[in-house]
């Protein structure tokens, strides 16, 4: 936890290039997100193999199966959870696992349910242990027991739930539990955009919040956006703000350049803290490898915050590398900020593969 009580969630949402959403986005987001799976943009494995899932389902007449999502924040998890309902013509209920800390917690929800409805539940690995070991129950047979009293007396009593469609979406597919994984009809794994899909969102995007914009300027938009959509809506907003004080409003590759280079974003899509984090390796630490929580001194910055905020896109661009003994630049990082990395390396400094040397 950091001094003012921010968390690492709060720190990602505050960053211009974070994925996750703070409260102007979500307001955002609804306007832009797509109502059906022929709007969604990209994913498109995913959007097949869901598509005869829903399909099927409703041919037969029967509820979808349970749906889960993963992949990292800003992808799409929560818009396909409302394309599921949609496409279902069912209500949705959305929640998400911090939020269910008790069994009590999920029963009252579950209960509370209707035929055919879509539960959404976000970050379903945070949900707690009580809970999770209910809703397996729930999943499969649609039943739940509710306990009532204490210690010797207690009661179970056995609560049949309507059949319903639950779609869970987390970050970390990997702390679910096997029995809570297997109990998912349809798991589904959301990939990060490539450059094309990314301009195609951008250009989508545009049209709804009117704003003009050229395809270099979406090109030049698309490629700073670290592969994720939440995030190329966010530069966008901040790029037709600039065009629209600093221009005519419409936005071109020179714009959107000079705009991003106000907020800090570089071509590669790293901000201040990104950059902050590969010149203290470069520049005070000869390119490691350093501790990290060394490195998060050195950069005024929490060690979470570094390595959960920071460290992921670094080391997806090849821009740092995660060894036994610590932090390390790749010589990627060494071009990207312009440095010449040292000539040779000591034997024990752990850069001899990454340097050839």
């Amino acid at each position: 936890m950091n001094w003012d009580d921010t968390t690492d969630a709060e720190a990602a949402a505050e960053r211009l290039v974070g994925a996750v959403a703070d409260g102007e986005d979500q307001a955002v987001e609804a306007a832009l997100r797509p109502k059906d799976l022929g709007e969604f943009i990209g994913q498109e494995k995913v959007r097949e193999q869901l598509d005869l899932v829903l399909r099927a389902a409703r041919a037969r007449g029967a509820t979808a199966d349970h749906v889960l999502l993963s992949g990292a924040p800003g992808l799409g998890k929560t818009t396909l959870s409302m394309i599921i309902a949609a496409e279902m013509e069912a209500p949705i209920r959305i929640t998400s696992g911090p939020a269910i800390q008790h069994a009590g917690d999920l029963a009252a929800i579950l209960s509370s349910l209707q035929e055919g409805e879509v539960l959404f539940l976000d970050e379903i690995h945070r949900m707690s242990r009580p809970a999770e070991e209910m809703l397996y129950m729930a999943m499969e047979d649609f039943r739940v027991d509710v306990v009532v009293g204490k210690g010797p007396g207690a009661t179970a009593i056995p609560l049949e739930l309507p059949p319903f469609t639950l779609v869970g979406a987390t970050t970390r597919a990997g702390l679910l539990p096997p029995p809570l994984r297997d109990r998912f009809g349809f798991t589904a794994h959301m990939e990060f955009y490539g450059p094309a899909e990314l301009e195609r969102v951008i250009h989508r995007s545009a049209g709804l919040l009117d704003v003009e914009i050229d395809p270099t300027g979406a090109a030049e938009i698309a490629g700073r956006s670290r592969g994720t959509p939440r995030i190329a809506n966010r530069l966008l907003r901040r790029v037709r703000d600039y065009a629209q004080v600093k221009a005519d409003g419409l936005i071109t590759q020179e714009i959107a350049e000079a705009a991003l280079a106000v907020y800090e974003v570089d071509a590669r899509g790293l901000d201040r803290l990104d950059r902050g984090v590969l010149e203290a390796l470069l520049k005070l630490f000869g390119g490691g490898p350093v501790g990290l929580s060394t490195l998060a001194v050195a950069v005024g910055e929490e060690r979470e915050t570094v390595e959960e905020v920071a460290e992921p896109f670094l080391v997806r661009e090849g821009l740092l590398a995660r060894t036994p003994r610590g932090r390390v630049a790749t010589p990627a990082a060494w071009a990207h900020l312009g440095l010449t990395p040292p000539r040779s390396q000591s034997s024990g400094n752990g850069q001899q593969d990454l340097f050839g040397a």
